[in-house]
């Protein structure tokens, strides 16, 4: 460790003190200042160019230069009143293609990204990670969690750890743009990383002779929502049909014993739990930017801090930030820059008890909840007060880059990192354990270093003919490591933290903490991967008619078995300024063009285990605990049963993405429209086939799925009303219509049975949920047909009706169809801004269409007798679930105790349109710096904008659960995250 804080420490000086030049600006901020000029001010015609100075960051950013509208960027300038913690939050809605999915109002807990359809699977929390795409920061592509970690979790709700939203990282008043790479040929060249897609973050960098102050703060609060609590008086209501319906002697003297007296205050008192689990509570943040400098040095310097709040169970996060960049030019023809940023996130977790027994894998008596009365319930909270849940994410990355131009040859290099570490300090007292308390430690980290080198050079071959032409090589190393340990009955409820060390020196070190008798489990896990990369390009410009583009990339990946690490990957792009060919003097087109793209990304696994072949693991547990690593202080190894044989011949997957593009701009610069149509396909992943019982695997893993996704993008940007001393108006909106479908199975296998409750159908989308068909009740016995059965149990009175699809008189697994999707076919957004005089109110909209979910939490309320039967982790229930809600469905009385299990969550009873429509924020401001009171001709205050921001007002839905943003990512609505609150801000941005 002394020597990685050496070598961080001598970094940053380097980074500090080391010499840039942007003498003339990176190409980067000219690009985002085009697009953003073109947001910020409709009527003005711009115009993007690109130009081959030396590009600071490397030749990431070069791919961003054949954006020609503001298609794929975010209007930042809007954007930054509104009170968003993450980089997902930020997106949502507002870049076309994109779709954002919070589950959670937990402040900083983890989010998705999907650029242009699912490229995977989405059963499990795990499987979203190989979904996501990659998110650059100033040409850093940072690396984020390895989803390795679920390999040692019981349960698939957390990743152990803090399992905190690293994307929270970067403050919104200290970036410059936010674009999305979706063009096949801008994907290509970023290469491997950028398999699904990129976000490329550039932040406000120094600029050449510019000196400006910016001070931004806001503060507001979370809103507690308004719920209509219940007590067991509802309860016992809601069973009552049930009882009098199908119960016998034995179901009554089996009733719930919290239910069975009604004067029992704990459960029949006053239900006022509400106001100790829902709060409204503050947040507020604060920043400062300093730029200066001359044309030769120029520096930025950029600090913050943030609370976060969430409006339920005491949560929320603080965000610091600190960021420093340099440019100096020693020479006319030497540049050097560096920046670092560095951010640290603290989280105050949620004290569910479904999170706490997910992390502690102990499940206590149930027989009795949560009480709703308050006096009760606060001290249950005194006693949870003894917890100790500290989470904390400590994050540092930058870059170093020279860039040397001789004649019309410019060479580049860059080193590039980015660390991040999690810590998490965990225990929970005796007297919440049935007598045995519990302790935990996590530390982990991720890492990544780079080194790109690149060269460029021009050839004229006359005033009308140009071409390009670039090399470069790049090599990336990624570490990810994790010590966790979790131990069991500790000699009191004082010793809580920092005794995972143990006694290296004992017989019995495996098995103690600090020699003070808890039972403990230690895992250790280390990944390292290596990606080398070599390209070459080639771009000829014909006048400003037309462009053709050529890439070839080698790719190497050290988590590819050793006779499929190296593949070759080409792209092609072509552009066609449509205006200048044909429509030069026409007056009713601005702008026409059209682009087509072609191009091969290679995608690499995120698992080192596929290089290795057949292995053995450490997996020694049983059914009830899958995740022991050994017995008696012994570490155990094994074959891989549980989680699947990995053989040879598995080849790396890839994805090929064909884009065509028309972008027109009308109406003198008012109005901009962009159309694309897009084809990807990923190919030859790797996916666990079915085996033979006899060999003891639960899977074989095989190459050879493949899905594609194709859609449609439509983004529109108008000046309605342009009036500049008087009223105006702009408009935008973006819509994505995307189809998943899977293609393919390894072996030409049509159809796939997966993990048991899922199937794959070739042609199907992979979103797709496996479900029985409900058509109503059999009310009576002789409703039900003679020897109909479901599984081999005979049906009866009381019994959902399934349809028998394949008319054999038995329901079972053939009669499952495929059915609904959990991806949306549309997302968007629609953002206004309307202004008048020094007023301006801008509002945001998004929506989400065509997604279907399953509603769990409504199937678990129903089948109760066997939630309660079970004592499991699904039949916890919260405090917060004492409450009704306006909108709640009536599902059929079917007998809660036959063997069918008539409320089972794989039927489409509970299959619900969890469409939606958004009002995502509404910011009313007014810029003083317009008025005599601050500008005094032109001098002075630049801007002086207090603004007022309102977020999440209203959704529009036919979801009956509380929200439906807050459905899991595997489709299911469970009811257990925490409310996307609504938030109410007041703040100003001040540049001086």
């Amino acid at each position: 460790m002394t020597k990685i804080f050496t070598c961080i420490c001598c970094f940053f000086l380097v980074a500090v003190f080391g010499p840039k030049s942007v003498r003339a600006n990176r190409s980067d901020d000219r690009v985002a200042k085009a697009y953003f000029a073109f947001q910020q001010d409709t009527s003005k015609k711009v115009k993007a160019t690109y130009s081959s100075t030396a590009d600071t960051i490397g030749q990431m950013i070069r791919t961003l230069q054949k954006f020609k509208t503001n298609r794929d960027t975010i209007n930042v300038r809007s954007s930054a009143p509104v009170p968003n913690l993450s980089l997902q939050q930020i997106i949502k809605g507002n870049l076309a293609g994109v779709y954002v999915q919070e589950p959670n109002g937990e402040p900083g807990t983890e989010q998705s990204m999907i650029v242009q359809g699912a490229s995977g699977l989405l059963f499990s929390k795990k499987d979203i990670y190989a979904l996501q795409p990659a998110v650059y920061l100033n040409g850093v592509p940072l690396v984020q969690d390895n989803p390795f970690a679920f390999d040692i979790q019981k349960y698939d709700y957390n990743r152990v750890g803090p399992a905190t939203n690293l994307l929270s990282q970067v403050s919104i008043d200290n970036i410059q743009s936010i674009v999305v790479v979706k063009d096949p040929y801008e994907l290509a060249k970023l290469g491997p990383n950028a398999a699904n897609g990129a976000i490329y973050i550039t932040t406000k960098n120094a600029r050449a002779g510019v000196r400006d102050i910016s001070l931004n703060s806001y503060f507001g609060y979370v809103a507690a929502p308004k719920v209509n609590t219940v007590n067991g008086v509802y309860e016992n209501n809601f069973r009552k049909p049930f009882y009098q319906k199908y119960a016998t002697a034995s179901n009554y003297a089996s009733y719930a014993s919290y239910l069975r007296d009604s004067t029992n205050t704990a459960y029949y008192g006053p239900s006022n739990w509400n106001d100790l689990y829902y709060q409204s509570t503050p947040t507020f943040s604060a920043d400062l930017g300093i730029t200066g400098g001359s044309d030769r040095a120029n520096f930025r310097f950029f600090g913050s801090g943030t609370k976060n709040a969430g409006n339920a169970d005491d949560t929320n996060i603080d965000r610091y930030n600190l960021f420093f960049g340099i440019n100096m030019a020693p020479y006319k023809w030497l540049t050097v820059s560096s920046t670092v940023n560095t951010a640290r996130l603290d989280r105050n977790r949620n004290k569910s008890l479904r999170d706490r027994f997910a992390e502690t894998r102990y499940i206590p008596d149930l027989s009795s909840p949560l009480s709703p009365n308050a006096s009760i319930y606060s001290g249950y909270l005194q006693e949870s007060a003894r917890n100790v849940d500290d989470n904390r994410s400590n994050i540092l990355n930058g870059n170093l880059s020279l860039s040397a131009k001789i004649n019309k040859i410019v060479i580049s290099t860059s080193l590039a990192f980015d660390y991040n570490e999690g810590i998490r300090d965990y225990f929970t007292p005796s007297t919440l354990m049935d007598g045995v308390s519990y302790v935990s430690n996590y530390f982990g980290y991720s890492q990544r270093l780079l080194l790109n080198n690149f060269a460029t050079y021009k050839y004229e071959i006359n005033a009308k003919h140009t071409i390009d032409f670039e090399i470069g090589q790049s090599f990336q190393g990624d570490t990810y490591k994790y010590n966790y340990a979790r131990a069991y009955n500790g000699p009191n409820d004082y010793v809580k933290l920092n005794i995972v060390d143990g006694n290296a020196g004992s017989g019995d070190y495996l098995n103690t903490l600090d020699a003070n008798g808890f039972y403990v489990f230690r895992y250790i896990d280390k990944e390292r991967n290596n990606l080398f990369s070599l390209y070459a390009s080639a771009k000829y410009k014909y006048k400003d008619l037309l462009t053709l583009s050529a890439l070839v990339r080698r790719d190497g990946s050290s988590n590819g078995q050793p006779n499929s690490r190296w593949v070759t990957t080409p792209a092609f792009n072509a552009d066609w300024n449509l205006k200048e060919q044909f429509l030069k003097g026409n007056s009713i087109f601005d702008k026409l063009h059209v682009s087509a793209g072609w191009g091969r990304t290679l995608r690499i696994f995120q698992d080192d285990r596929f290089a290795a072949g057949p292995q053995y693991r450490s997996e020694n547990g049983w059914f009830e605990e899958p995740t022991i690593p050994g017995y008696g202080g012994r570490l155990g190894i094994n074959r891989p049963y549980d989680s699947g044989f990995i053989g040879y011949n598995i080849s790396l997957p890839y994805a090929e993405r064909t884009n065509l593009t028309i972008d027109a701009t009308t109406l003198k610069g008012r109005l901009n429209a962009a159309l694309t149509l897009y084809n990807r396909n990923d190919k030859n992943q790797v996916i666990g086939m079915p085996v033979p019982l006899e060999t003891g695997y639960s899977a074989n893993y095989q190459s050879g799925m493949d899905i594609n996704n194709k859609g449609v993008e439509l983004l529109v940007n108008g000046v309605v009303i342009d009036k500049p001393k008087s009223l105006s108006w702009s408009t935008g909106i973006n819509i994505n219509y995307n189809r998943n479908e899977l293609t393919a199975l390894p072996n030409g296998v049509k159809e796939l049975i997966y993990n048991n409750d899922n199937k794959l159908v070739v042609g199907k989308p992979v979103g797709s949920y496996w479900l029985y068909t409900n058509n109503g009740i059999y009310n009576t016995n002789a409703e039900v047909p003679a020897g109909m059965t479901f599984n081999g149990i005979p049906m009866k009175a009381g019994d959902p009706k399934w349809v028998d699809y394949n008319g054999d008189n038995k329901i079972d697994s053939k009669d499952k169809i495929l059915t609904g999707n959990r991806q949306p076919k549309f997302v968007g957004g629609w953002n206004n801004t309307l202004s008048y005089k020094n007023f301006d109110l801008n509002f945001n909209f998004i929506f989400a269409l065509g997604q279907k979910s399953i509603n769990q939490y409504e199937a678990t309320k129903y089948g109760f007798v066997n939630r309660e039967a079970g004592n499991d982790i699904n039949s916890v229930k919260e405090v917060s679930s004492w409450q009704t809600f306006s909108n709640e469905k009536s599902y059929p009385i079917y007998n809660p105790w036959s063997d069918v299990d008539a409320y089972r969550t794989d039927q489409d009873l509970f299959l619900e349109n969890s469409s939606y429509l958004k009002l995502r924020s509404i910011t009313l401001g007014y810029d003083f710096g317009k008025t005599v009171l601050f500008n005094n001709n032109g001098k002075g205050v630049r801007r002086a904008y207090l603004y007022a921001t309102a977020m999440n007002l209203f959704t529009i839905t036919k979801f009956t659960g509380v929200d439906p943003e807050l459905v899991n990512y595997n489709g299911y609505y469970d009811g257990a995250n925490l409310t996307i609150p609504r938030t109410f801000v007041l703040g100003f941005k001040l540049d001086l």
